[in-house]
């Protein structure tokens, strides 16, 4: 995970600076600009610029990968007349690579932004519209990024909107960024979404042909295990550590157990971490579930005063005071909290099974209706800015990158065309998301854990009790948006 940022029109130097400031924390590792020429490696506390210009690029990274083949780059990158600027991942980089190669592209690509760099330049013969439209459709991952020719730019995010970008469009200045903040920064005031898979270019949108959410197709309900563990396997290939939000609950299992399923053919320490108050639910189902795997848990009991020296940050991140999202925020920010006091940059997360194969309670009207199959596919459409949006930003006030397997574009694909019968049985059916839970079993979870109830984390982890409870009534949230 990084922060990319950038402007077109009337700006000085300093400004794209200070973007990058307020988003240091989502790439604390290096920070890099462009203005004209590429400053690699700056010192945003130091470097100050307060000439004018009409273009510029800005990154501060989130250094995963060192490996002998792939590393994470200072960014912006640039080959020829193109720059860009990417915050990501490439689950595919290693067939992209060859396939530069096989096509006579001789240059040395050791990270997922050279590769999608060279990938864009390789298809780009005077029409970039075109040469990204054409990248996007060899490229798997999790992905937002920027490109620019000298005349023309092209901005693009990821099928599911996993990663987030932000742009504002007035008459003198054009801007987007990894984070709202940013944007505010420079005197944006209106903050839009690029969609997923849509591209703006030249801050004009270019929608996809169909999104993925639209697509109908005949699946075969016996491949679901398949296409989870590759899920899993992309998104933990390179990585010896990491951390999963683990609430004890069918979904997080899945992964913890997926993830200790690889740890046995390669080194891969997987540390699970919990939230909530003492006694709730998601503390219980989790250490029994840690414990009947075997696999280090670590627990962060909430209270009134913690969630209160706290709540500030996650109700500025997320930008709303709805308590449902401030709920599920401030788990996510406490989980991933612990995950950077382990020295851990990477966390697995369940987010996504809910809306794929009907978890959520309310589910069941729409079975009752026939709009089951409707209902989930708005849902997956709109989660990018009402679940994704909010967990990236509280995870990056911790410097931690979520991965989310079960929004795998070909499993999402999959999944949302199984049958209603795979998902939810019948009106009666208070536990729902049946094929997930069937497959937890047939993996080696109990019937304790694999068919334990769903209950939302604002609930399970006691947090909304607090804030309804308490803290409401002693706090106005708004004055931290």
């Amino acid at each position: 995970m990084c922060s990319i940022v950038g402007l077109q029109g009337n700006f000085k130097g300093n400004d794209l600076i200070n973007m990058l400031k307020v988003s240091k924390s989502r790439g604390p590792d290096s920070s890099g600009l462009y203005l004209n020429e590429i400053n690699l490696n700056i010192d945003l506390d130091t470097f100050s610029d307060d000439n004018e210009y009409d273009f510029g690029f800005g990154h501060n990274l989130l250094s995963i990968y060192d490996m002998y083949d792939r590393i994470s780059v200072s960014q912006p990158v640039k080959s020829e007349n193109l720059v860009l600027v990417f915050n990501g991942e490439l689950y595919n980089f290693s067939t992209i690579r060859n396939f530069l190669s096989k096509v006579g592209v001789g240059a040395e690509i050791k990270s997922d932004s050279e590769a999608l760099l060279h990938l864009i330049d390789f298809y780009n013969k005077g029409d970039l519209l075109k040469a990204v439209q054409s990248a996007l459709r060899l490229i798997d991952g999790d992905y937002a990024f920027a490109v620019w020719d000298g005349e023309n730019l092209a901005i693009a995010r990821d099928p599911l909107g996993v990663k987030p970008l932000f742009f504002a469009v007035s008459d003198d200045l054009c801007g987007f960024a990894s984070s709202r903040d940013s944007l505010y920064e420079v005197g944006f005031t209106e903050i839009l979404t690029l969609k997923p898979e849509h591209i703006l270019f030249n801050w004009d949108d270019v929608a996809p042909v169909q999104a993925i959410y639209e697509k109908i197709m005949e699946v075969d309900a016996s491949k679901l295990a398949k296409l989870l563990k590759l899920s899993v396997s992309k998104r933990v290939e390179g990585l010896d550590e990491l951390g999963v939000i683990f609430s004890g609950g069918v979904d997080s299992s899945i992964l913890a157990a997926l993830l200790q399923e690889i740890s046995l053919n390669k080194k891969l320490d997987i540390t699970l971490y919990a939230v909530g108050v003492e006694g709730s639910k998601d503390l219980e189902g989790a250490r029994y579930a840690a414990e009947y795997m075997d696999l280090p848990l670590k627990v962060q009991v909430l209270t009134e005063d913690l969630i209160k020296e706290h709540i500030g940050r996650v109700v500025h991140a997320i930008g709303d005071d709805n308590l449902m999202k401030v709920g599920v925020g401030l788990t996510t920010y406490f989980a991933t909290r612990m995950i950077h006091e382990d020295g851990l940059k990477v966390a697995i997360s369940g987010q996504g099974a809910d809306e794929l194969f009907g978890g959520y309670n309310r589910y069941l009207k729409s079975y009752e209706t026939g709009d089951l199959q409707w209902e989930l596919r708005q849902d997956i459409s709109n989660m990018y800015h009402v679940n994704l949006e909010r967990d990236d930003a509280c995870a990056m006030l911790n410097s931690v990158e979520v991965r989310l397997p079960f929004l795998d574009k070909s499993l999402v694909e999959y999944a949302i065309n199984l049958p209603v019968k795979n998902k939810i049985s019948g009106p009666g059916d208070v536990l729902r998301k049946n094929v997930l839970r069937k497959f937890a079993f047939n993996e080696g979870l109990d019937t304790e854990i694999a068919y334990r109830p769903k209950k939302a984390a604002q609930y399970g982890t006691g947090i909304d009790k607090i804030l309804r409870k308490r803290i409401i009534n002693e706090m106005d949230l708004k004055e931290f948006i």
